[in-house]
């Protein structure tokens, strides 16, 4: 199975080398068993935020009963932000309390594949008690930097954990790695969607071809909209230079749009709402940032609590109670409904007073950050 992720990683190395405009152009490291023999050589990661406190080649020097971990994100937006925020949560409510007994390295990629396996060599580097990868990318470039080391990889925001090679079948252990899914609830998207729209036919996904997480979901997209009367209409893209293009030709053959997790595409949202906006139709979220930003509603994940139970199964790990090894794979399953009324507005939709009062959350602004 290690063999698998390493052979995974490469070819989403070299699909992401062709990335232009969001993030850095380091070149990126062979990702080979080798990867984790980080050394002072190593690329600058200029385009990652605040790379690493510290000198790369230097040794994290942790007292007894205090941590350095690092934290990689894959990509800026808000559920990501979130489940780095609910994780460090997740620490404190166990007793580990960044500024008193932790030190965190926080990093983000800028959606580019080959900075984060730079951020994760660097981790390896400076010998940090444990890594907390945000999104499957960072969690695959992690686990492929951590493989030939004692540090655990605890992940988050990785929707399908057995197809990204991170975890066998049936929730088996694979390596010193564990963490926590954020699998949509398809089925209750579909629902909520003909609630909404009971005359559409044509769903519309945009999905970046090198994540396979959205591959997984858009199958199960398939495997299940007939049963709501819907068709899935997919467009890849590679990179986000190609989300302008792709967006005006999917808005063109649908009736709405629903987006994933991908963090190509969530990163590049505004341009897929100007132009679902444009032609009048709706695009509903995967989460509640999503649906804050624009979105119409969604039957959503609260990432924040996804964090949060990534922080506690870290916690655990940390103070010697379990390894990361002995812990499957945790998914969160609640699924909430929030609803943008100004979204709405936006492009002539009324939603059912119903369905308003009975949201989680219902938001009549848009707010983009």
């Amino acid at each position: 199975m290690k063999k698998k992720v390493v052979s995974m990683l490469m070819a989403v190395v070299l699909t992401a080398a062709m990335i232009t405009g969001c993030g850095s152009t380091a070149e990126a490291p062979a990702a080979d068993a080798q990867a984790s023999e980080a050394t002072e050589e190593e690329p600058a990661m200029e385009d990652a935020a605040e790379i690493s406190d510290g000198d790369a080649s230097a040794d994290v020097e942790t007292a007894e009963g205090s941590f350095t971990i690092g934290i990689s994100q894959f990509a800026e937006h808000g559920s990501l932000d979130n489940c780095k925020e609910g994780f460090l949560e997740g620490l404190k409510e166990a007793g580990i309390v960044e500024g008193e007994n932790l030190t965190v390295l926080f990093d983000n990629a800028q959606a580019d594949m080959g900075t984060a396996s730079t951020i994760a060599d660097s981790y390896v580097s400076q010998k940090v008690n444990l890594i907390c990868a945000i999104a499957t990318p960072s969690a695959m470039a992690a686990y492929n930097s951590c493989m030939n080391t004692d540090i655990p990889v605890i992940f988050t925001a990785v929707s399908d954990p057995v197809a990204s090679g991170l975890a066998g079948e049936g929730g088996a252990a694979v390596g010193n790695i564990t963490g926590t899914s954020d699998a949509l609830p398809v089925t209750e998207q579909l629902q909520m969607i003909r609630n909404m729209m009971p005359e559409a036919k044509k769903i519309g996904i945009l999905f970046t071809t090198s994540e396979t997480n959205s591959e997984s979901t858009i199958a199960e997209y398939k495997a299940h909209a007939g049963e709501y009367g819907f068709e899935i209409v997919d467009s890849g893209i590679n990179t986000i230079a190609d989300v302008p293009m792709a967006a005006a030709d999917l808005v063109s053959k649908v009736d709405c749009i629903t987006n994933l997790t991908d963090n190509t595409v969530v990163s590049a949202l505004q341009t897929v709402l100007e132009e679902a906006n444009k032609a009048g139709i709706p695009v509903f979220g995967s989460e509640v940032e999503q649906v804050k930003n624009g979105c119409v509603a969604s039957m959503g994940l609260d990432y924040l609590a996804l964090g949060k139970q990534t922080g506690e199964m870290a916690a655990k790990v940390l103070k010697g109670e379990t390894t990361a090894d002995q812990i499957p794979f945790e998914v969160i399953k609640e699924a909430s409904l929030y609803i943008n009324t100004a979204a709405a507005d936006k492009v002539g939709m009324e939603i059912p007073a119903d369905m308003v009062s009975s949201a989680a959350e219902a938001f009549n602004e848009i707010v983009v950050e």
